[in-house]
């Protein structure tokens, strides 16, 4: 018996979404993040794109437990020298809580050309409308 590989050509693609009200950023990160790998799927293949999409809605509504809303810091370098920007999660979920899961799900993914394709099918909008109507995308609820 031989192990099936995936080509990329074979891949069909789902679009879901999930509601992120009330829901921990790390474990929705880590469920997208398989999602988007394509883990939950019989052909999956780690050197293929097999993922589907995702759309996050109600970014604003995410929470941290403990006390990550002060004490975590959101790191970004803008290039230049001495262009270290860092705040704290409070403030990121204030302006840009779309970024705050961006990038949690960007850390769980591969580090390398693949993983940079594969987070290009996350879509992550802070309220509960998004664009996305006539991919006709399927409610998804997540595990625990």
């Amino acid at each position: 018996m031989k192990t099936y590989v995936a080509k990329p050509a074979e891949v069909d693609r789902k679009w879901y979404v999930i509601d992120a009200s009330d829901k921990a950023l790390g474990r929705l990160s880590s469920e997208v993040a398989s999602i988007l790998r394509g883990k939950h799927k019989p052909i999956f293949t780690p050197h293929v794109d097999t993922g589907d999409f995702v759309i996050v809605i109600n970014a604003a509504k995410i929470k941290l437990t403990g006390d990550k809303l002060n004490q975590k810091k959101f790191r970004h370098h803008t290039g230049y020298p001495g262009g270290l920007r860092e705040m704290d999660y409070r403030t990121l979920l204030q302006k840009r809580p779309e970024k705050a899961i961006e990038a949690a799900v960007q850390g769980m993914l591969p580090h390398n050309r693949l993983g940079r394709s594969m987070i290009k099918k996350l879509k992550v909008y802070s309220g509960s409308e998004h664009p996305h109507q006539a991919q006709k995308p399927e409610l998804r609820e997540l595990k625990g």
